[in-house]
């Protein structure tokens, strides 16, 4: 078996992969660096979004070429990390959510396999249970043997970027049925689905979205959340790997 772990913001390298090399593979639409090894015996593909030292924006993140990489690596499952801001006001920084739908409000992004390219035309792909049940089941249980508190159920609203989002913008993602907001999370779950692989997202709230609060969001807030509760997810994905 062989899983996949993508992550953002605050989430450059994965402590169990600690020394290994990371590498850089091509495909059609680009190139991707990943890190692989193995973390409790499981054989992990380690792919960070925005590079070891965050210098690249969401927006330009090169979404397909990404997954065509963990496809080309014969990947079983992916677990993605996505920091984000709360919509839903009962979600308070430090909180943890699984998203099981998505609402994407990007624009200019690469956001398909099917591009009309192809020798037998444009795709149009089902995106019901895009989010794999049976990744989220194994989540589920590992938080729930190390009593971390884990929510299922969540709408993830998908932004450009990199600026944060005015408060207009998140009523109206909550209007849709938003429960948290980010810039990451699409076209990553939609390529996914495209190309057939299993995959999940693990959202860590950092921030109250635009609005949901009478102060400026700041970087020093989100790193300091970061700090204090990104433990919770490499946990919860630590005890999810034996599940799967």
């Amino acid at each position: 078996m062989k899983i996949a772990i993508i992550a953002g913001t605050g989430f450059y390298n994965l402590p169990a992969l600690a020394g290994n090399e990371s590498e850089t593979v091509e495909n059609q639409y680009g190139t991707a660096r990943i890190t692989r090894g193995k973390w409790n015996g499981v054989e992990i593909i380690f792919l960070t979004r925005h590079g070891q030292d965050h210098s690249v924006p969401p927006s330009a993140i090169n979404y397909r070429a990404n997954i065509q990489a963990l496809k080309d690596l014969s990947v079983n499952y992916i677990i993605a990390i996505n920091v984000v801001g709360g919509v839903d006001k009962t979600l308070l920084p430090g909180d943890l959510q699984l998203m099981s739908d998505f609402i994407d409000f990007t624009s200019g992004r690469e956001n398909t396999f099917f591009d009309g390219l192809q020798p037998h035309g444009v795709t149009h792909v089902d995106m019901l249970n895009c989010y794999d049940k049976e990744i989220k089941r194994a989540l589920l249980a590992s938080a729930k043997k190390l009593d971390i508190p884990l929510r299922d159920g969540g709408v993830y609203a998908g932004f450009n970027g990199p600026r944060f989002e005015t408060p207009a913008e998140i009523t109206f993602a909550a209007l849709a049925g938003a429960t948290v907001v980010g810039m990451t999370g699409c076209p990553e779950v939609s390529l996914a689905k495209e190309a057939e692989l299993k995959y999940a997202s693990l959202a860590l709230v950092v921030n109250p979205a635009a609005g949901l609060s009478e102060l400026p969001i700041t970087l020093d807030e989100i790193s300091d959340v970061l700090k204090k509760a990104s433990s919770k997810v490499i946990e919860i994905i630590e005890g999810a790997l034996s599940e799967l």
